[in-house]
Formats: C-alpha cells, sequence, structure tokens
C-alpha cells in the first residue's frame, strides 16, 4: 500500500512563510509538515509514499531522502505544478496500485488527524492551529522535546535562564536562549536557533527560526520572522529597521549542494537507455 504526498505551492495569504523554505519543510514546533506526516505514516504501517513537489523539489528531497529515517521507501517527484487530488489520483493511480482512493492522497497543509485546520490560509489562523497541535508536536520519535510543567514544551538543547518566567501554552526549540527576567507566553511558540533577550516580552506570538528579539522588546499579538514583523490581529506586515529590537540571526542555508548530485544521478538513471543509445552511436562514429 502506498499513500502519495503534494507539497504546497507558494500561498499568497502568507507570502512570508514561503520565503525561506517550500511551505511543506517550513519548521513548525521544530519539525515541518513533511517530517510529521512521513512519521505518521511509518507509524500506521504503511511503508511507501511519493512526495510531488513543484516548489524547490531539491529542499523538498534534502528532507525525506529515500525514506529510510522513518523506515520507509521514500520517492520525490518534480512537478511542474501542484497538482489536486484528482489530477494526482489520474496521473499516479498505476503507482499507487490497483486500491488506489482519495484518502490515500493528502495535500500537505493540515497536520495529520487535523484535516479541517488548514494551514497557510493566513498568518491568524496558521497561528492557531500551530498553537492547537502543540500537545501533539512531541511525538515518541522526539526525544529531545519535555513538557517541563502542564503545556510548557522546551527542548533539552534550549538555554532559559532560571530567572526567565515561561507561561503555558508554550514552545521553546532547540538552540533558543532565553535571558533573564524574559518572558515567553502564554500562547507563543519560540522556534530553534531563536534568541530571546533579557527583561524581552513575547505573547500570543510566534517567533521564527535564527531570530533576535532584543531587550525590553515586546511582541504581543504577532509573527515575527527575522526582521519581519506581522501583527496577527490586522494582518499589517512591518519591517524592523533596528538591528536591536528585531533581526535575523543567520540567513537560512540551502540544501546541500549533493543533494543535486543525487537528483542528476537520478535523471540518468531514469534516462540510462537514452544514454546508452548516445554513448554507442558515439563509439561506432569514432570507428568508422
Amino acid at each position: 500500500m502506498k499513500v502519495l504526498l503534494i507539497c504546497p505551492s507558494i500561498r499568497s495569504s502568507v507570502p512570508l512563510l514561503a520565503e525561506s523554505a517550500p511551505l511543506a519543510a517550513v519548521p513548525l514546533l521544530g519539525q515541518n509538515l513533511l517530517e510529521y506526516w512521513l512519521a505518521h505514516i511509518a507509524n500506521s504501517g504503511i511503508k511507501e509514499v511519493i512526495v510531488l513537489a513543484d516548489d524547490r523539489p531539491v529542499y523538498i528531497h534534502s528532507i525525506a531522502g529515500a525514506g529510510a529515517r522513518w523506515g520507509l521507501k521514500a520517492t520525490v517527484i518534480e512537478e511542474s505544478r501542484e497538482l489536486t487530488p484528482a489530477q494526482a489520483l489520474l496521473k499516479y493511480e498505476k503507482d499507487l496500485g490497483s486500491n488506489a482512493a482519495r484518502n490515500r492522497i493528502i495535500v500537505l497543509d493540515h497536520f495529520p488527524e487535523h484535516p479541517d485546520e488548514l494551514l497557510f490560509t493566513g498568518y491568524a489562523a496558521h497561528f492557531q492551529f500551530l498553537m492547537n497541535w502543540m500537545p501533539q508536536a512531541r511525538t515518541p520519535d522526539r526525544v529531545g522535546v519535555k513538557e517541563v510543567m502542564p503545556g510548557v514544551y522546551t527542548d533539552l538543547g534550549a538555554h532559559v535562564s532560571a530567572d526567565a518566567n515561561l507561561r503555558a501554552p508554550c514552545w521553546v526549540g532547540k538552540n533558543v536562549y532565553v535571558g533573564a527576567g524574559a518572558t515567553v507566553g502564554p500562547m507563543s511558540v519560540v522556534e530553534d536557533g531563536s534568541f530571546i533577550e533579557s527583561g524581552a516580552l513575547v505573547s500570543h506570538s510566534f517567533v521564527g527560526p535564527n531570530t533576535f528579539v532584543g531587550q525590553l522588546a515586546e511582541l504581543s499579538n504577532s509573527f515575527a520572522l527575522g526582521d519581519t514583523l506581522v501583527n496577527l490581529l490586522t494582518g499589517s506586515i512591518t519591517k524592523v529597521p533596528d538591528n536591536f529590537v528585531l533581526s535575523a540571526l543567520r540567513q537560512p542555508r540551502p540544501p546541500q549542494a549533493g543533494r543535486l548530485v543525487d537528483r542528476l544521478s537520478d535523471l540518468y538513471l531514469r534516462n540510462l537507455g537514452e544514454v546508452q543509445l548516445l554513448w554507442k552511436n558515439f563509439l561506432m562514429k569514432k570507428e568508422s
């Protein structure tokens, strides 16, 4: 039995999210939708998965690989555009097997078992559904995340000052620093690699990966990604000019260059017959 996953293209309602990575690869509580779904599929007993990607497929392949991490056989296929489930069923019916059905074709725009909570429809809805998922994000394979008190989740790699205040519900990711006198929560997420300086306040807000929140800064009902701030109540977007208030600690890195070699190798294998014919033709011309 196989499952087909469709990676979403860029959504006009949340353009900032796709600036550094495809939507299926955007960090959501330390992992991305592709990782959550592959773990979910593996736990359900399914052994094979096909992943369709039109937005930066190399990035998607760098995450899924061949599926070995989850004990799966995974195949990433590059598409020219995002297919609908109906189009994917029509195109890949033979690959899915004789019992192909739409319920085995999943668009990666929601968390497992939350089909009615569509992410990427707007920053406020996205944030709310992220908060709803928080208790389930600590999946069995994530041994580095602990619930240090009811509703407060921190990664073992986070450094939280003894004088900091964490208020449930909140999430503090890997390699996050929370300084003395800083407050995170309630209803807040601080993604991996971020730095919350002493005295800063983060409430009802999302702080994206590798984001610096300066001393005594206050984020409320906000979505912060690097130096960009989205007001969750009004939807307005602002670039913060002062790097000591809000800024990106580092620019996101693209997938490893070695993955390009994997793609070229895959293209070679898929067209092996044509390559062999061309080589034989070359040798024949050389001998003559």
